[in-house]
């Protein structure tokens, strides 16, 4: 499933600047994957990585890390949202969604809550929105052989079709993370933290890959 943004209600798409010597604040909204839990060090989570990414092509970017464990998308928009817009980011990435579907979140109450979000970015601030779509929750150690399985599997599913919605709608560059979890997740345990849930390092490092990908088609042409 491999998917790249729509313009924003028809207009252009956002890109970052062309000048690699532009200020530049990335900022992190989500769940416990932002915060980085499973992770064994600040330095190995995916915002850490794409941090250190960013600064190869801006040597200044600073990097505010909003992401709590629990969190709901409800929770980015009540605890999050407001700070992020305050910061005047030039680079925003979302992850939010898990918690939602383990809590019994409506998927049409997180849809609206998706969509509050990204309008609120669209009209509050400049930045760039990069959004993850869901990994498949289904495959990691802690649903696999859980009786909940197809249910999470399903709503997975419903979950990540209504951010993709609300992406489209709201010009947000999609990173697919859903297909890639289901295909190497099961074969390569070793991307699953002890906990049989999170990301490990190697986890981790292979999700900043892949919102990379979608930060690298926002870049600003020199």
């Amino acid at each position: 499933m491999a998917l790249s943004a729509a313009c924003a209600r028809g207009g252009p798409a956002r890109r970052l600047p062309a000048d690699g010597g532009a200020p530049l604040l990335y900022v992190a909204l989500g769940d416990s994957t932002v915060e980085g839990i499973g992770a064994t060090s600040s330095s190995t989570t995916y915002v850490a990585q794409i941090h250190r990414r960013l600064r190869t092509r801006y040597p200044g970017t600073r990097a505010v890390n909003l992401g709590a464990g629990g969190a709901t998308s409800a929770d980015v928009v009540a605890n999050q949202l407001d700070r992020a817009v305050k910061l005047d980011p030039q680079l925003v990435t979302l992850s939010i969604g898990p918690n939602d579907i383990t809590t019994r979140v409506p998927v049409a109450e997180y849809e609206r809550n998706v969509d509050a979000i990204f309008s609120r970015l669209a009209a509050g601030t400049r930045a760039v929105v990069v959004a993850n779509l869901l990994p498949d929750l289904a495959v990691t150690p802690r649903f696999r052989a859980h009786e909940a399985k197809p249910a999470v599997a399903r709503l997975t599913v419903e979950f990540n079709a209504a951010l993709a919605r609300q992406g489209r709608r709201h010009g947000v560059e999609l990173v697919d993370l859903y297909g890639p979890s289901q295909a190497e997740v099961p074969a390569q345990p070793e991307l699953i933290s002890r906990d049989g849930y999170h990301p490990s390092d190697a986890g981790y490092a292979r999700w900043a890959e892949l919102v990379w990908a979608g930060v690298e088609r926002r870049l600003g042409r020199p």
